[in-house]
């Protein structure tokens, strides 16, 4: 009725298909494998409680005010600290700035960076609301294939070279190299480094994204891309959703002070701060430990849950199905027969009792047709055995129609 009045940006808005899927499976009887929600027996409740009102004491004045646009001073310092729990030296807080999640983040930076007819490459797949946010800035996007150690490096130098050869550059790589949202993957050291060094060769910035850092539940979490950058070309972001709680909604970036100024000056256009409450309340979680302490509840309540459901997996899926094997964490990818679209199929597994997230959102392209990520970090232990079940029947149904 009112699209005359909207811009032109405005076409460029895709809406969230875990939104969505959220909204749909939100008061029936649906087992939910597509969100990606943290456990709530993660969430240190007591403790959160008890933080809450020793700032509401001792710093109500200051927690409930107005603050600086980049982040309260001492909160950024304390990140400063947590970011070298994950190996990242040499910064101080003027190279952090903390965000309304990591989203906010994601959107910001975007458009800081981005112009339109960048060259952009992403991982196939990839974090879906990072292409959404991508999408509004109209860039031109070069996928790289996800194997099981992460993007395809051989790949990824190949077309690098193609772009170059044409005459064009890359702008940058958007990357999650730790427990991939949604495929699950983990990118050695080698290949951090190695990444480093094809983006030192051929001059572009990485965004690395490291929501999941500290959620590696099998072996040693390798250290973000960020701790071996000596050019400042990597900016790094992480997020408390998945650490202490994502109700408090912050996140936060480390990068070189020249971008963090210019997300001062944005973020000043958008919401002037993060809500300084949230800041104070995560700001104590670090200094008493909460977090630190908390780690190894989460990495074995999701350890737990991902052997449920692989198991599930391996006894509902049909054999020529294929699917990832996380160490770290909330997801499994999996790519069914090619006959079968999972955005098609979504119907009837609602029907059976199911959701997942068909997996061409997660693709530039919108390929990926036979493809789905499915969360294990939520549903209790006996919904992963029963949704999987469900969705095996789906599946077999669907494949022999």
């Amino acid at each position: 009725m009112f699209e005359r009045f909207l811009s032109n940006e405005t076409k460029y808005l895709r809406t969230s298909e875990i939104r969505d899927l959220l909204k749909l499976t939100e008061g029936r009887n649906v087992i939910s494998l597509a969100g990606g929600l943290p456990d709530p027996q993660t969430f240190p409740v007591e403790e959160i409680k008890k933080i809450v009102d020793d700032v509401l004491l001792n710093n109500a004045d200051k927690a409930l005010q107005y603050t600086a646009t980049a982040g309260i001073s001492e909160f950024r310092k304390e990140l400063v600290n947590l970011s070298r729990l994950r190996g990242i030296s040499g910064i101080d807080e003027r190279n952090v700035f903390v965000t309304v999640g990591s989203q906010e983040a994601l959107f910001m930076l975007f458009n800081i960076l981005l112009d339109p007819g960048d060259n952009v490459i992403v991982e196939a797949p990839t974090y879906l609301a990072a292409l959404n946010a991508m999408r509004t800035r109209k860039p031109n996007f070069i996928s790289i294939t996800v194997t099981e150690r992460g993007p395809n490096l051989d790949e990824l130098e190949r077309k690098i070279r193609n772009t170059h050869n044409d005459g064009k550059k890359i702008k940058l790589m958007y990357v999650i190299p730790t427990a991939q949202n949604p495929a699950g993957t983990t990118m050695t050291t080698e290949d951090r480094k190695r990444l480093l060094e094809i983006a030192s060769k051929y001059d572009f910035l990485i965004f690395e994204d490291d929501a999941y850092g500290f959620l590696v539940f099998e072996g040693e979490s390798p250290p973000p891309i960020k701790a071996f950058d000596k050019e400042g070309r990597v900016i790094y972001t992480s997020t408390f959703s998945k650490i202490l709680a994502p109700g408090l909604r912050l996140g936060w970036v480390v990068a070189h002070e020249d971008f963090i100024k210019e997300m001062e000056l944005y973020k000043q256009n958008i919401d002037l701060h993060t809500p300084s409450f949230s800041q104070y309340i995560a700001m104590e979680a670090i200094r008493r430990g909460v977090i630190q302490n908390n780690l190894p509840k989460i990495r074995r309540v999701y350890k737990e849950k991902r052997d449920v459901m692989l198991e599930a997996i391996e006894t509902s899926f049909p054999k020529d199905a294929r699917w990832t094997r996380p160490v770290g964490g909330m997801f499994v990818f999996a790519w069914l027969p090619e006959k079968i679209d999972t955005t098609k199929m979504l119907e009837k597994a609602l029907q059976r009792g199911v959701a997942y997230v068909p997996g061409s959102s997660f693709y530039a392209d919108y390929s990926g047709k036979n493809t789905m990520r499915i969360n294990f970090s939520f549903p209790k232990k006996e919904e992963l055995v029963e949704g999987i079940r469900r969705l095996g029947d789906t599946i077999k149904q669907e494949l022999s129609t």
